[in-house]
């Protein structure tokens, strides 16, 4: 499944427009500790995070993440989209818990 796919299956808000759009996902990951995101995330997985600084997206790069997804429409700041965009990580948004945005992103990825 592709990031526009699970765009449009599920109803994210592309922050960052259509950055990654093309990239396959493989997995998911809910974590806020970056640490335990380092150890643990798999390449082309998508990150669920309420964290909304500019270290995650250092996390993001090194692990090779398709996207980070904000659950609950938390606000992000316009210099951290910016960033975001300047290192070609898509963020997402929904108005979800964390645990129902793994919910949703489970089935989706079962569904094909």
């Amino acid at each position: 499944m592709t990031l526009a796919q699970l765009v449009n299956d599920i109803g994210f808000e592309a922050v960052t427009g259509s950055i990654s759009m093309d990239r396959h996902i493989k997995s998911g990951y809910v974590s806020d500790l970056l640490s335990d995101v380092i150890a643990n995330i798999e390449e082309d997985s998508v990150w669920i995070t309420i964290q909304r600084h500019i270290n995650i997206l250092g996390v993001a790069k090194l692990r090779d993440t398709v996207a980070i997804i904000i659950p609950r429409n938390l606000q992000i700041e316009e210099s951290f989209i910016e960033k975001a965009r300047e290192e070609d990580i898509a963020i997402l948004r929904g108005p979800w818990t964390a645990f129902e945005i793994s919910g949703l992103i489970y089935n989706a990825l079962k569904r094909g």
